[in-house]
Formats: structure tokens, sequence, C-alpha cells
């Protein structure tokens, strides 16, 4: 994997342990090429209708690229809390601004085609606002608005087109929803 594919490549992770406690910091690309397990987020942004709106990952990307995914997801810096990194890249990859609560964490591992593992200890943060986004395009190339359930479908029909991220929390995201 050539240095120059990862964006943000010399950003420090937060490596921690399956407790999510905090055990060394190292650059993003070495995480990913050993597998580390490291700290992240997904956040979940509905609008009023209930429906989530999703991103299409940039070709650009360095793994997932033109993948559908959640709302945004991305890394806390060292000495950054959770919820500012949320607020933080939801702004950066989306354009806007929401408040956000957390729901639930999960843990997962996948190794990608290209040599990269993701593996992560995710903290899903689930926001609601009818503020239209304006999309980065170095990060996303589209976006929509959907229902749970047609994703679902959406899913079920083409498992390939959806991060595998999105995949694995969908279960739990239907059990921890603020509304029903």
């Amino acid at each position: 994997m050539k240095k120059q594919l990862i964006d943000g490549q010399d950003e420090l992770l937060i490596l921690v342990n399956e407790q999510d406690i905090q055990i060394g910091v190292q650059d993003k690309l070495s995480v990913h090429i050993e597998g580390l397990l490291h700290r992240a987020f997904s956040i979940f942004i509905f609008n009023s209708q209930s429906e989530l709106l999703l991103q299409q990952r940039s070709n650009g990307k360095y793994h997932s690229p033109g993948l559908w995914t959640n709302t945004c997801c991305s890394h806390p810096r060292p000495g950054e809390s959770t919820l500012d990194a949320c607020n933080r890249r939801l702004y950066e990859e989306m354009g806007m601004s929401a408040e956000l609560k957390f729901s639930f964490s999960f843990l997962y591992q996948f190794k990608f085609l290209n040599g990269l593992t993701e593996h992560e200890y995710d903290h899903v943060f689930i926001g609601q606002t009818d503020q239209g986004p304006e999309i980065n395009l170095n990060e996303v190339q589209a976006w929509k608005y959907i229902s749970i359930p047609d994703l679902e479908i959406e899913i079920a029909l083409n498992p390939e087109l959806y991060t595998p991220w999105l995949k694995i929390c969908m279960a739990q995201l239907k059990e921890n929803l603020p509304f029903k």
C-alpha cells in the first residue's frame, strides 16, 4: 500500500484495548496496516421523517471507496473527546451540525482486499436535523435519505454497495433508535 493513498496518513489514532481504555497512539497508516484496535465513531443523522442520511464515500478514499455508509464516521484525535470529534467531522464531511447523543458502542474487525484492516472500538452517535448537507467532495461523492426498512431491503439485495461497519451495526442501531 503506497503511503500517499491514505488521507491524513500522519494523523495519530488512539489505540485502545477491548474495554476502550487508551493504551497508546500511532499513525493512521500503520494502525490500518497492522490491524490495531483503535477508537472510532459513527454518526447517524435522521430527518424529521425518521429517514437516515447516508453518504456515498468518495472514490478517493483509501478503503471502501464509492460505498454507501452512515452519515459520517472517523476517529477522535488524541486529547479530543469523542463528541467533539463527532461535531468536527460532521461539519468537515457533511457541512452540517446537529445535537448528537451517544447511543451504543460495538467492536469490529474487517480486512479489506487492499491489505488494510479496520479494527475499531466504534462509538455510535445519533442526531436529528432537517438541515441539508453541504458535502466535502474530498470525502463524500453523493448523499441520500432512506428509511431504515428500505435500507435493510437495499442491503439485502446489494450488500456489496454498503460498508462493512454499516452492515455490522444495523441490528443494534434499530434497537437503539430514539423513535420507533
